[in-house]
């Protein structure tokens, strides 16, 4: 079949084209004509079918998304180096180093192809990292999947975290920290978020643009193949011969290993200052790249598609412009650099081949063996989209839902009742060991990792001469924000921070990936709007900007949203690891006294005894008040710098009891404790009110610790001792460390071996 040439689309503006099938609405369709004068050519029609799409354009969330530029963009740590709209955010950290970190979703291809989905979610954060030059150094992933026994959950579980461990391992990069969380509302749609974090030098930082006419554009990397091209295979039935491929791989397949070269080489070739700037090719593959480097230069661009290399001789032109096939990057090279840059690649085995140049037309023009098939302005492609400002509603059940509280459920109140109770929490899906998942990662490759799994947060080495580091973490409860997303977004925010903090870094920049429902539903798109505005009034109020991150709607399966899940991730900086504060109670511990730091209110509303024990979901979550997250922080942190405390751990899902189990199973000792004075002895235990972290503080420091808090005026109560081989509740219960660890460590392998 003949070539779909840009002459052929002005003689033939009746032909019937699949815009539909491409997710093009009519009017869309009719702007792409409008814009163009004539009728797409079927290359044209791939590309803006793919740049429009929801997952390149952001056309629902966009409006919405403008509001995180009222954040201030200086961090507690010091400026900002590149923000939102660059591949991802970076900031200084001191010292001359700077850390770019993002994270983002692949949770549609996670579904459909378990191990692979996971793997090429990591492969392509890690090459957003790079493309801002910086050396990857951790990984984190928080995800998402449906009850623990459903059929579903045991095919898509293990093959996720598979993917996960078998890319970020083969890559020699720690995963470091991320989530595991259960509800049944992620039954068909899994949640895989992909976090990065990259170090690099201030010097060494590079933005991604094609400018200086006559400069080289260079493919480099893997080889291009049919994978992950998806709906633009319905192109494939226009313009294959007879008897060609009916169908490709909608979801890619990743090689590690082939990665790893890429990473090594582009650092080299950055380093050489060989290049003008370089673009990861991940969603919607050369259609991505080429508008978006073209858009973000002062020229155009010129291609000649059929110098593009290929695993699949037999790609039509329309599937090499979507194809998403991984580990391909793409740089614009002065003419005089590109021999250096070929032998750069060349040393490392990348394939690299010159497949166009910078133009002064302001147009992108690619040819197909001789022919124009593509004649755009690419800012059209890369940025004009459709914008939606989608009609939100507050959802008419809200209000019964609040109404529901948690706090009116029957509760134990005897010491056998509580007793029972936590036995029950701890084995819960949502809170027992994970490391069933976290050891098919390896947490210690490049010997920098601090911390990682299960501690508040993960910590990773920046410079062995002075310690400096930076500490991530990664938080949402789903079911807070069921119950009120502003309020829920906050409570995440909250929660990543104060994690943060915990291990005694200062919290200092924002990622974020917003995961929700289809957003053509007026109630998602209000959970959606109020968690923005509820994320922008926390950082504001917290004095931290949100330096990039994520959209993924249409997370349901059929009518059935998921809980709204705008998970936050937070970095912090900390000016010497060996300072840090971990979660467990050691043997050299014995002796520390244990406070509770926070008040402690009767908020059980979204908790885990509520969903555990009772299955409900109902009520208000709890109360946040960032102004206290901040004094906790401080106190955190300047008693970590000062020897004050031993161990600290958040109290979050589960409440004080989890925090108490979690620290003593890590450490290995248990403790003797008692609830403050007038808090009932179930609120002490399970109760999740937010502001809160359990601390172990020498006798020696005792006077000191309290008097820092005393001046501040926070609440802080002596609750116990570490101390002996239980946890003993004084006049309610006494649990053996064994027991506790028994009933926490068996719940994933029972289900998943």
């Amino acid at each position: 079949m003949s070539t779909d040439t840009v002459s052929n689309a002005t003689s033939t503006p009746d032909v019937e084209q699949p815009w539909a099938e491409l997710g093009l609405k009519p009017d869309e369709y009719q702007r792409i004509r409008d814009i163009l004068d004539r009728r797409p050519t079927s290359c044209e029609l791939a590309m803006y079918s793919v740049m429009w799409s929801e997952h390149c354009s952001y056309k629902s969330s966009k409006v919405h998304l403008k509001r995180f530029g009222e954040i201030p963009q200086e961090t507690p740590a010091g400026k900002m180096l590149a923000g939102i709209g660059e591949n991802a955010g970076v900031i200084d950290i001191g010292e001359g180093y700077a850390v770019t970190f993002k994270v983002e979703s692949h949770n549609h291809p996670s579904y459909v192809e378990p191990y692979q989905g996971a793997a090429t979610g990591v492969g392509g954060i890690v090459r957003d990292i790079i493309a801002m030059g910086a050396r990857p150094v951790a990984v984190m992933d928080p995800l998402r999947f449906g009850p623990l026994d459903a059929p579903d959950t045991k095919r898509v579980l293990p093959g996720i975290v598979s993917g996960v461990g078998g890319y970020g391992n083969s890559l020699g990069l720690p995963n470091i920290g991320g989530e595991v969380v259960f509800d049944p509302t992620y039954l068909g749609n899994p949640l895989v978020n992909a976090l990065c974090i990259g170090v690099m030098r201030h010097e060494d930082l590079h933005l991604a643009n094609a400018t200086g006419v006559g400069n080289q554009m260079i493919l480099y990397g893997a080889k291009t193949g049919g994978d992950g091209i998806g709906g633009v295979s319905v192109l494939a039935s226009e313009t294959f011969a007879e008897g060609g491929p009916t169908k490709r791989p909608a979801v890619q397949v990743g090689d590690p290993f082939m990665e790893k070269l890429l990473i090594e080489c582009t650092l080299e070739l950055f380093a050489a200052n060989v290049v003008e700037g370089i673009q990861d090719l991940g969603g919607g593959g050369l259609s991505c790249a080429t508008s978006e480097l073209a858009s973000a230069g002062d020229g155009g661009m010129r291609v000649s598609l059929d110098k593009v290399p290929l695993r699949d001789a037999s790609l039509s032109p329309e599937e090499i412009l979507m194809s998403e096939s991984q580990e391909r990057m793409m740089a614009c090279v002065t003419p005089d650099n590109v021999e250096a840059f070929l032998k750069i690649c060349a040393k490392w085995d990348v394939q690299a081949d010159v497949i166009g140049e910078v133009t002064d037309t302001g147009r992108l023009e690619i040819d197909w063996h001789g022919e124009r098939v593509v004649d755009v302005l690419p800012k059209t492609v890369a940025h004009d989209g459709p914008v939606y400002n989608r009609p939100y509603a507050r959802p008419n059940w809200q209000d019964e839902l609040q109404a529901d509280g948690a706090e009116k459920l029957p509760r134990a109140t005897t010491g056998a009742e509580l007793r029972d109770t936590l036995l029950q929490l701890v084995a819960s899906p949502n809170l027992c060991d994970k490391s069933w998942v976290t050891d098919q990662y390896d947490r210690y490759v490049l010997g920098n990792s601090v911390l990682s799994q299960p501690e508040d947060s993960g910590m990773i080495r920046v410079d062995e001469t002075s310690g400096l580091g930076v500490a991530v973490s990664t938080d949402c409860n789903g079911r807070f924000a069921k119950l009120d997303p502003y309020i829920g977004a906050k409570l995440a925010l909250a929660e990543s921070y104060r994690n943060v903090a915990t291990t005694g870094a200062r919290p200092a920049a924002v990622t974020d990936c917003l995961n929700f429902g289809s957003p053509e539903d007026s109630g998602v798109m209000w959970q959606f709007t109020e968690a923005i505005r509820g994320l922008v009034d926390g950082c504001i109020e917290l004095g931290i900007p949100v330096t990039g991150g994520n959209v993924s709607f249409y997370n349901q399966t059929g009518e059935t949203p998921i809980l709204p899940t705008p998970v936050v991730g937070v970095l912090g900086v900390i000016d010497d690891v060996t300072r840090r504060t971990p979660i467990g109670f050691t043997p050299e511990m014995e002796g520390h006294q244990l406070y509770l730091l926070g008040e402690t209110e009767e908020e059980l509303s979204g908790s885990e005894w509520a969903n555990v024990v009772h299955g409900h979901l109902g009520g208000r979550p709890p109360a946040v008040d960032l102004a206290a997250e901040q004094q906790l922080a401080d106190i955190l942190i300047n008693a970590s710098r000062d020897g004050l405390i031993d161990a600290a751990h958040d109290v979050s899902d589960g409440g004080a009891a989890q925090a108490l189990v979690e620290s003593a199973l890590r450490g290995g000792v248990g403790a003797r404790v008692w609830a403050p004075d007038g808090l009932d002895p179930f609120l002490f235990l399970f109760a999740e009110s937010a502001g809160r972290a359990i601390v172990a503080v020498p006798r020696t420091e005792e006077v000191r610790f309290t008097d820092m808090c005393t001046a501040r005026r926070f609440p802080h109560a002596k609750i116990g001792v570490i101390t002996g081989d239980t946890l003993d509740v004084q006049d309610q219960f006494e649990i053996p460390l064994a027991e506790l660890r028994t009933a926490w460590t068996a719940t994933l392998p029972s289900v998943l071996n």
